[in-house]
């Protein structure tokens, strides 16, 4: 079988259809919000616009309303490769200074979603009066609340990493919730029976029978927290003017109309998501592996 054939009816040759599919719809996209303003200029300036002109001013404009693929992979390959990273304009620079904040609140929230998940699940009346809450508490949009967590630390003297961070966890930690209280409930009866049946304890019950059946599960969460996390960090930037992370690059982005600074910025924050995400996952063979578990 050649290598032409594996591509095309493997798993890449799907994939690269759907880019190159998206890449000419992003093309398509970029003539057609662009133009007005170029044809406005053109008939501001008296003169006539070929279409060939036309399409290829579109996809050059140095603040459009979209830009083109490879304007956005230039601003990428400049902040990234051609700049110092503890330069402040260095997407890495800012991209860790989010990072920072995300990966704190993610393993905050992750500590504090498995401490009420053993909870609930050890407790009734925790699990009658806490899960209701829980969920409740992410109908608050995280626009609306995280002006007020920003203002209500900064005047306990509390600013920089720790509210940011704290935004994170209150997004990850309900993710964590739910997954490693559908992990631990996941025993089968019969099993619960047998380890009664041993006379094992609460703690040898949680640790031998209910914990190895919950790391499915929680591992599957955290895929799920810690992109959510790096959601928070970026909000938790927004409000307070920040001049550094990525959600600062996307707000003097918007301040000076520099929208390909925003693309590429939204761009970063995906990679980034995407590379937690393969983290996890990765951690997440491992573990399974360790215990003779399939992934």
């Amino acid at each position: 079988m050649s290598v032409t054939h594996r591509l095309w009816y493997g798993n890449t040759g799907p994939v690269l259809v759907v880019i190159a599919a998206i890449m000419v719809l992003w093309y398509g996209f970029v003539v057609v919000l662009n133009a007005p303003w170029e044809r406005d200029q053109a008939g501001r300036a008296g003169t006539t616009i070929t279409t060939s002109q036309l399409i290829a001013n579109t996809m050059a404009q140095e603040r459009p309303v979209l830009p083109a693929p490879h304007q956005v992979i230039a601003e990428l390959w400049d902040t990234t490769v051609n700049k110092n990273i503890t330069s402040k304009r260095s997407l890495v620079y800012h991209g860790w200074i989010t990072l920072s904040a995300t990966l704190l609140g993610f393993v905050i929230g992750t500590l504090f979603g498995i401490l009420i998940a053993v909870g609930i699940i050890h407790s009734r009346a925790m699990s009658a009066s806490v899960m209701p809450w829980v969920v409740a508490s992410q109908t608050i949009p995280i626009l609306a609340i995280a002006p007020m967590i920003i203002v209500v630390l900064n005047a306990v003297g509390l600013s920089g990493l720790l509210p940011k961070a704290l935004i994170s966890t209150y997004l990850s930690f309900f993710p964590i919730v739910v997954g490693m209280v559908k992990g631990l409930r996941s025993p089968e009866a019969i099993q619960l029976d047998l380890m009664h049946t041993y006379s094992a304890s609460r703690w040898q019950i949680f640790r031998k029978l209910r914990w190895p059946s919950a790391m499915p599960y929680l591992f599957t969460s955290m895929k799920v927290a810690v992109a959510i996390s790096l959601v928070g960090a970026i909000v938790g930037e927004l409000p307070t003017g920040a001049v550094a992370g990525l959600g600062a690059r996307l707000l003097a982005g918007s301040y000076y109309g520099q929208t390909i600074q925003i693309w590429s910025a939204l761009f970063a924050a995906a990679a980034l998501a995407a590379g937690l995400v393969m983290i996890v996952g990765i951690a997440h063979r491992m573990v399974l592996k360790r215990m003779g578990m399939a992934a």
